[in-house]
């Protein structure tokens, strides 16, 4: 058996304990009495408006009928300049692609050209190397008589004549080469032209369509509207239909 000790209550501190909380008991409803809100006083005024009901119903289904026509016509509006600016978007794609390609191709034909140079270029040298080759132990021109013309000095004036014949094949080429690669910056130039006046016009198109389009809606709507707020105009002389 666990032993325990036997505390009796204090009689004295139980009642201190009791009269405190009856005082703050007392305080809070005397509290309460003094901070009781007063009557209500209301001067007497007449409530709601100085129309009839048949003429608000009419304002409210106006309003609601405008609301309609605004929020239809928002949406349009919203839809249009979302179209718009995907078009604009895919058109700034399709130029920067167009772009790019025009890049690589001209990139592509500078290569071409400077290949084709080093190329004739270097046959060139082959081609005065393997003539020098064969001209060694030919007499000059200056020392070969006219008269006397040998075997070695007919070799000489064909392989100079050849040269000759070399030199000018390869200036004629790299004429007609520079020619070519002028006519073709030309031709890019005015193809570029074209579509720069192509795109111009595609836009200016493209705003006269769209301010035509907010026109016809703005001019459906106030028929619409009229008709609405005018319905015996119809009966009138002059209508057109």
């Amino acid at each position: 058996v666990c032993p325990y000790v036997l505390i009796t209550p204090n009689a004295t501190r139980r009642n201190q304990l009791q009269q405190i909380a009856k005082k703050e008991l007392d305080d809070l409803e005397r509290w309460k009495e003094e901070h009781r809100p007063g009557p209500i006083k209301l001067a007497p005024q007449r409530l709601g408006g100085n129309k009839s009901e048949a003429q608000a119903r009419q304002k409210q289904q106006m309003m609601l009928m405008q609301s309609k026509y605004q929020q239809k016509h928002k949406r349009e509006e919203y839809v249009n300049a979302k179209k718009a600016a995907e078009e604009a978007k895919i058109l700034k794609q399709k130029a920067i692609q167009r772009e790019k390609a025009e890049r690589l191709e001209v990139k592509k034909r500078k290569e071409e050209v400077q290949r084709k140079e080093i190329f004739l270029e270097d046959q060139y040298y082959k081609t005065n190397e393997l003539l020098n080759r064969l001209d060694l132990g030919l007499p000059k021109s200056d020392s070969c008589q006219i008269a006397n013309r040998g075997p070695e000095s007919t070799a000489w004036t064909r392989s100079h004549t050849y040269k000759q014949a070399l030199r000018e094949d390869e200036n004629r080429r790299l004429e007609e080469m520079k020619q070519e690669q002028r006519r073709k910056a030309e031709l890019m130039e005015f193809k570029q032209k074209q579509e720069e006046e192509a795109r111009t016009r595609a836009h200016q198109n493209e705003q006269r369509s769209t301010f035509c389009y907010i026109l016809r809606v703005n001019n459906a709507f106030l028929d619409r509207l009229q008709n609405k707020t005018q319905p015996n105009s119809i009966n009138q002389p002059g209508y057109s239909g």
